[in-house]
Formats: C-alpha cells, structure tokens, sequence
C-alpha cells in the first residue's frame, strides 16, 4: 500500500479554493473518486504521496502547502484600487493574479538592485505631479515628457502609435511589461474581467504591467491610465473601469482620455444627428486612435450611454478572441513579458559571467540553453 500523505484538509481546501479548481478537475488529475476527493477536503481520508503532489501542481503550490497548520500570509505588494461593482471580482484577487504580481515584483527588485550598482540617477517624473492639477495639464506634461519634439499621430496607425509610446517610456527608464498568462504557460491565462493592468511606483526602476488578455484596441488606454499612475506617484492594480469609484482610478482615466483625445475637440467634432457607429468610425480616423479609445472617451464625456459602451467594447472583445492569432514569435513574446530594457540587463549579466545562466533563465522565463539565441537577437 503506498504511503499516504498526512496533509492539512483545511490547507488543501483553501488551495482548491483560492485556486478556483472543481473537485471534478481534481478527480481527473489525481484518478481518485470525486467522493474521494470530497473526504480529503473533509479530513476523512488522505491522499498518497503521489496524488498530494499531484494535488499541489493543480492548485500553484508548493508542496509543502499542503502540511502547513495555518495559511501564510499571501497579500500582495500592491493597492487594490480596482471597482467591485464594475468588473464583478467580489475584491478577491485569483492564484492567476497573485503569481504574476509577485513574479512581476521580483523582476523589479532584481532591476532595481542592478541600477544602484550601475549608479543609475532616479527618475525625477516619477511622483512629479499632484491629482489636484487638471486631468487635460497632466496629460499635456506626460506627452511633452515621452515626445520632447512632439509627435503627430495622425501620421501613423494607433498600433504604431502605441509602439511609440512604450519605446519611449522605456528609453526613460520605465519597465513596460505585457502578457495574457502567467509567465509562459499557456494553462493560466489572465483575465480581463479581473483587472487590465498595474502599476509599481518606484523613483529607480518603475513598473508597469498590461492584461495582454484584453481586446488590443484596449491596450493603448490602459498604457496611458498605468503610465498616469507614475506621474502621480501612486502604485496600484487597475480594472480601468468606466464606473471606477477611487479618485486615483478616476483621475488616471480622465488623463488617458485626454492624453488620447482632448475633451474640446471630442465635443466639437462628435455630431448628435449620427449614429454612435458613424461617430466613432469618423473620429477614430479623425484622431488616428481605436474604436474603442473613441467609445470609452465618448462614454466619459456623456456623449453616449453605457449600454452603447458595453456593447461596443464586447463586440471588439468578441472579435478580438475569435480571431485567428498566429504563431507567437519568440523573441517578441519574451520581450514583451519582460521589456526591453530588463532583458537587455539580464542577458548582459549572464553573458558577462556575473549572474548565472540558470539565475538568468529563471528571471526571463526561458531556458538556460536559448539565452545565447536571445542575447543575438537583441544585438540584431
């Protein structure tokens, strides 16, 4: 008969919990009984060895997890300035979340660490604005910041639009990640409805993350709202609701808008006789931005009602994750997950001898032997 494994029920029912894992799912992976699973919850029975390892790869713990006489303490780094009402999260924050915060965190630490010895100034933008300035006058202050020459958006797509900003926010020392799962796998994907990004506050090596889960044409305010956040100083998790209730959340949304679309011209240029399609299709050529960037700006300014907001943005959700997506490319999905700027210093440690390739690969999530094949490529 195979050992069992004395584990803590409490533990193990708090993991499946936090984990959001059925005992259907739990039955399939381990191949015990789903009524067997149900009196390890209760301390009825115990698993063996192999299932409770098992149990632990399911649920993103440590094995050790599961013996604890008590949980640790999981709360994260971060305010939770995300609406309750808005995004229906009940204020709890998933496995999926929590992993990719810390993950996120860590690389941070390890940055900043890596600038003191580089001597790096800090960043004198960071915190150099107050929420009792104007929303329109924050936004003017961060565009002159990122494009000290100016800059016409009218003269590329808002795709290319968005490249340009993330370029130059990182060439001003700011970390700017992206990914719709946890690190590289594929099996935990982050959600949408949970939160679309967050901010790290931080005068030496600053951080912001975006929910790459979320409709592209999306993507681009919630960058200016995470990027607001640093201006003021403020770190944060952000739904980037239309009904978010927290003065910061409130405040960085009305900087996105403003940034993107200043409210005059909006109001000037929007016509009453047309429909919302029609407007939003003329404006979006207007202002070289998104649809979406164009709806959630006009929903701000009471130019149409929320249902016409939802509609839209579901619609541009839908279609964003019907669409066929191709092969991911690997250098651009690692650089994405990581930036530019921390990949560049990582690589240039491993490679210099002074951090280990293992130490390396663990902190870009690649493996050991491709990192040789990465380093070309930024070089490239």
């Amino acid at each position: 008969m195979a050992d069992l494994a004395y584990i803590n029920p409490k533990m193990l029912s708090r993991a499946q919990e936090r984990a959001e894992v059925s005992v259907e799912e739990l039955s399939g992976i381990t191949g015990a009984a789903p009524e067997k699973i149900q009196r390890w919850l209760t301390g009825q029975d115990k698993p063996t060895f192999m299932q409770a390892q098992k149990l632990a790869d399911q649920l993103y713990i440590p094995f050790g997890y599961l013996f604890l006489p008590y949980p640790p303490d999981e709360s994260v780094p971060l305010p939770d300035l995300r609406t309750v009402s808005d995004r229906g999260i009940q204020g709890k924050i998933s496995v999926n979340l929590r992993d990719t915060i810390v993950a996120v965190v860590l690389r941070q630490e390890w940055y900043k660490e890596y600038l003191k010895e580089q001597d790096a100034p800090v960043l004198t933008f960071i915190g150099s604005v107050s929420m009792d300035s104007p929303p329109e006058k924050v936004a003017e202050v961060i565009k002159a910041f990122l494009f000290p020459d100016g800059v016409d958006p009218g003269a590329m797509t808002w795709e290319e639009y968005q490249r340009r900003i993330i370029h130059s926010a990182e060439n001003a020392g700011i970390l700017v990640m992206r990914s719709g799962i946890v690190d590289s796998n594929t099996h935990r994907p982050l959600s949408v409805k949970e939160f679309r990004g967050f901010a790290i506050s931080d005068p030496l090596a600053p951080v912001i993350f975006i929910n790459l889960a979320d409709a592209p044409s999306a993507r681009l305010f919630t960058l200016i709202h995470e990027l607001t956040h640093l201006w003021i100083g403020m770190s944060g998790i952000s739904s980037v609701g239309v009904h978010d209730e927290h003065n910061t959340e409130k405040f960085c949304n009305q900087v996105a808008g403003d940034f993107l679309m200043p409210g005059a011209d909006m109001r000037a240029l929007w016509k009453p006789e047309h429909t919302t399609e029609e407007n939003v299709a003329a404006l979006a050529r207007c202002f070289h931005v998104s649809r979406y960037v164009v709806v959630r700006r006009a929903y701000d300014l009471q130019l149409v009602m929320y249902e016409d907001y939802r509609r839209y943005y579901l619609s541009l959700l839908k279609d964003y994750r019907a669409s066929e997506a191709g092969p991911d490319e690997f250098y651009a999905v690692i650089q994405d997950r990581n930036s530019q700027p921390f990949c560049r210093a990582v690589l240039d440690e491993a490679l210099s001898g002074r951090v280990l390739l293992r130490d390396a690969g663990r902190l870009l999530g690649v493996a050991p032997g491709k990192l040789k094949h990465l380093a070309q490529h930024f070089r490239d």
